[in-house]
């Protein structure tokens, strides 16, 4: 069983170098066709040890909220940041993810003397490190990533309220099975991604195409 302190190796690393302002970042809804794609950072007080700070997607709802408050009470400083479908659909999502990668890091006061990021490079002169899976590696990415994922499925229950027959409460924006038989009945809201959709309904129409020839 993995122990809190495996997530603290390059924290421990730096702390150890005298670098005390770690900023962990990390973004949700990368790979959603609808709405914002959302950002944070968090600088946690060296040498702190959070239990149950784990990468978002392992952790239940319930189990996020209650690390969500823990974080926010023992932050030295958190921001996040959401970016919309709109800007997504201008400037393509890897760069819409880095921008509010950057938003969040703007919001930090102190400003941080490292950036530990999961998989991706922030558009700052800082020194920073892109970590592989860090939200499962770094317990600064993993509560960035806690962050970031509370905020956005908070942002899906008004989504939800907006646009009931989508049920963006339960997929929350991915392409579920659910969410793509809605859209093909229904057609795209204003807060889908256009140019995930495109690529989508291709496939869909390939699909349909293949199971005509079958029969």
């Amino acid at each position: 069983m993995k122990q809190q302190t495996d997530l603290l190796e390059f924290e421990n690393q730096l702390w150890a170098q005298d670098v005390q302002h770690i900023a962990g970042i990390d973004e949700v809804g990368r790979g959603c066709l609808f709405g914002d794609v959302v950002a944070a950072a968090v600088i946690l007080p060296a040498g702190l040890t959070l239990e149950g700070v784990d990468d978002s997607k392992k952790l239940s709802a319930a189990r996020r909220e209650e690390l969500y408050e823990r974080i926010l009470e023992h932050a030295v400083s958190y921001g996040i940041a959401a970016v919309p479908s709109e800007t997504v659909d201008k400037i393509n999502i890897k760069q819409a993810a880095r921008l509010a990668m950057k938003q969040a890091l703007q919001q930090l006061q102190p400003q941080p003397d490292y950036l530990l990021v999961d998989a991706e490079k922030v558009d700052s002169p800082l020194p920073q490190l892109a970590i592989i899976h860090g939200d499962a590696r770094s317990q600064s990415i993993a509560a960035a990533s806690i962050l970031a994922k509370v905020t956005r499925d908070r942002m899906c229950l008004e989504w939800d309220r907006r646009f009931p027959e989508y049920g963006i409460a339960i997929h929350k924006g991915y392409a579920t099975r659910e969410h793509r038989e809605r859209l093909k009945a229904l057609g795209p809201t204003p807060l889908h991604r256009t140019t995930f959709l495109k690529k989508l309904f291709a496939e869909m129409e390939a699909e349909q195409q293949e199971f005509q020839l079958d029969l």
